[in-house]
């Protein structure tokens, strides 16, 4: 699937034009709106990907691409967050109670719970980033937000060999951007640069991955807009 996956964006014949387009909003993304629009193509690969469709999508509809770029993005976003909350709650509770002790002792104890929040805040965050790739799938495969938060459906895909395959696939690919995307920042300005349409390239390709991982594992029972509900081909 790494070689499907890497040849995925080159089946079009605007993929060039694709890559500098993400490349350029990923640059732009500190601007917040870009961001979304990233975002937005990456959900447009993911329903493609789960519905077989493998003709990479295009820039366009800029509109309704915010709209589900921010919709995605608030997915992210809880799922970046409440690690962080829960890792900086106990460092917190360390610290203070080192400082309110007073003592050698405490000031063991303090930095000893400052350690388990940065450990509890890594190992969730690595969950999260295990999880959020599904939730974003269900997000799209429903089309409503909340079922980015549908823990049980989510769970019943991310516990299956399938889901842990695709998605270490997809985390090799990323990993393999970021070893290119360092050794081009050689090259001052220029290799950054250029690292961020690499990025952007594999991200791209990572979803792919995530998508047809995810009508394997679950797939998506898609009707025509025409098709009447009980409608039964004629005899």
């Amino acid at each position: 699937m790494i070689e499907d996956s890497i040849r995925y964006l080159r089946t079009s014949e605007e993929w060039v034009k694709t890559v500098l387009i993400g490349g350029v909003l990923t640059l732009l993304g500190f601007l917040i709106v870009p961001l979304f629009l990233v975002i937005g193509y990456y959900v447009r690969v993911l329903r493609g990907t789960m519905a077989d469709d493998d003709q990479p999508p295009v820039f366009d509809d800029w509109g309704t691409m915010a709209v589900e770029g921010l919709k995605g993005f608030a997915i992210y976003l809880v799922y970046g967050l409440v690690p962080g909350i829960i890792g900086a709650i106990i460092a917190f509770l360390g610290v203070g109670g080192a400082v309110a002790g007073n003592s050698g002792a405490a000031g063991v104890i303090g930095g000893l719970l400052a350690l388990v929040g940065f450990l509890v805040a890594f190992v969730l965050g690595l969950l999260a980033a295990y999880i959020v790739p599904a939730a974003l799938a269900n997000y799209v495969e429903k089309d409503d937000v909340m079922a980015g938060f549908a823990f049980g459906e989510i769970r019943s895909i991310v516990t299956t060999r399938a889901y842990a395959t695709g998605w270490l696939t997809a985390f090799a690919i990323l990993f393999a951007a970021v070893i290119v995307t360092g050794v081009l920042s050689i090259v001052p300005f220029i290799g950054t640069v250029v690292g961020v349409f690499v990025t952007f390239y594999a991200a791209v390709a990572a979803f792919y991955v995530i998508g047809h991982t995810w009508a394997d594992v679950h797939p998506v029972d898609l009707h025509e807009e025409d098709e009447m509900p009980g409608e039964q081909p004629a005899v």
